[in-house]
C-alpha cells in the first residue's frame, strides 16, 4: 500500500487540475480582468471538480503564459490570494504548483498548507521558454528549511514543450532521479496539455520506478482512462474535464462525473 491510499483514499487517484486564469502581471491579463474574476472562476471550477467526484485537486497558474522560469512576486502573491479565498471550500486533498519554478512552488505550499505538489524539479531543458535549468539541491534544502516534512512531491520525468539537454533516455532520467532525489511520485506527460505520453513511455517508467508511484500527467480522458490506470498509479486530469474538452474553457461538472464513472468502472 502506498501513501496514495492514506492521502486520497484510493491507490489510483484522479487529481483534477484547477487552472487559474491569467493573474496580475501576466501578459494576457487584460484591463477588463480582475483578481475578483479569477477568484470567482476558481470557485466555480473547484465546485465542479469536487462535486464531480475527483480524489484531489491541484491548483496551478496554467494561464500565466508564457511561463516564467522564476515566478514573479506579484504572480505568487496573486496565487496565494486566490487560494486563500477558496481555501474554506476545499474538502478534498489539495496541492499547488507555480509552473516551472520549484522554489516558488515550495514557498506557495508553505503559505497555503498544500499537502502535495508537482513541478519540473530537476534537469536542464531547452524549448520555447529558452533554457530551463532547475536546482533540485536548493529546492529540497528550502523544503527542509520550511519544515515541510510531510509535503509530497510529484516530479516530472518529462517536460511539456522542452527537450532534455543531453541524449539520456527518460528511463535513465527516472532512475537517477529516484537515486538522487527520492521523489514521492513520478509524473509522465506529453508535449502539451491534453496530449498523451508517447508510445510505451508510461510502461517503461513504471518498470524502473519500483515502489514509487507513477502517474499520467497529460492526455488522460474518458476513452483511455481504464488503460492508463491499468499501467500506472493515477492521473492528473485537466483539459478533458472542461466544457467541450477545450483547454480554455471552464470545468464542466457533468464531464467530471462522466469521467469519474469511467475511471471507477
Amino acid at each position: 500500500m502506498s501513501w496514495f491510499s492514506d492521502m486520497f483514499g484510493t491507490e489510483k487517484p484522479i487529481i483534477g487540475l484547477l487552472h487559474l486564469f491569467s493573474l496580475p502581471g501576466d501578459p494576457f491579463y487584460s484591463t477588463s480582468d480582475s483578481i475578483e474574476k479569477v477568484i470567482e472562476q476558481a470557485k466555480s471550477d473547484l465546485t465542479a471538480l469536487q462535486e464531480g467526484g475527483v480524489d484531489g485537486v491541484l491548483i496551478t497558474n496554467e494561464f500565466s503564459m508564457p511561463y516564467e522560469k522564476e515566478v514573479s512576486k506579484v504572480a505568487l502573491a496573486s496565487m496565494a490570494m486566490v487560494i486563500g479565498a477558496i481555501r474554506n471550500l476545499i474538502y478534498v486533498p489539495f496541492g499547488v504548483e507555480a509552473i516551472y519554478d520549484g522554489d516558488a512552488t515550495i514557498e506557495l505550499c508553505a503559505a497555503t498548507g498544500a499537502l502535495f505538489t508537482r513541478c519540473l524539479f530537476t534537469g536542464a531543458w531547452a524549448g520555447d521558454h529558452g533554457l530551463v535549468n532547475r536546482n533540485i539541491a536548493k529546492t529540497l534544502r528550502l523544503k527542509s528549511a520550511l519544515r515541510l516534512d510531510n509535503l509530497k512531491l510529484f516530479y516530472f520525468v518529462t517536460s511539456e514543450g522542452e527537450v532534455y539537454l543531453n541524449d539520456r533516455s527518460y528511463t535513465d532520467i527516472a532512475q537517477t532521479m529516484l537515486f538522487n532525489c527520492h521523489p514521492d511520485a513520478l509524473v509522465v506527460g506529453g508535449t502539451a496539455p491534453g496530449l498523451n505520453p508517447e508510445g510505451s513511455l508510461l510502461e517503461d517508467i513504471k518498470k524502473v520506478a519500483g515502489n514509487t508511484p507513477v502517474v499520467c500527467g497529460t492526455g488522460c480522458n474518458a476513452s483511455n482512462v481504464k488503460g492508463v490506470l491499468a499501467v500506472c498509479d493515477g492521473a492528473f486530469v485537466g483539459t478533458t474535464l472542461k466544457t467541450n474538452g477545450k483547454f480554455e474553457n471552464s470545468v464542466d461538472r457533468q464531464r467530471v462525473s462522466e469521467f469519474m464513472s469511467c475511471a471507477r468502472l
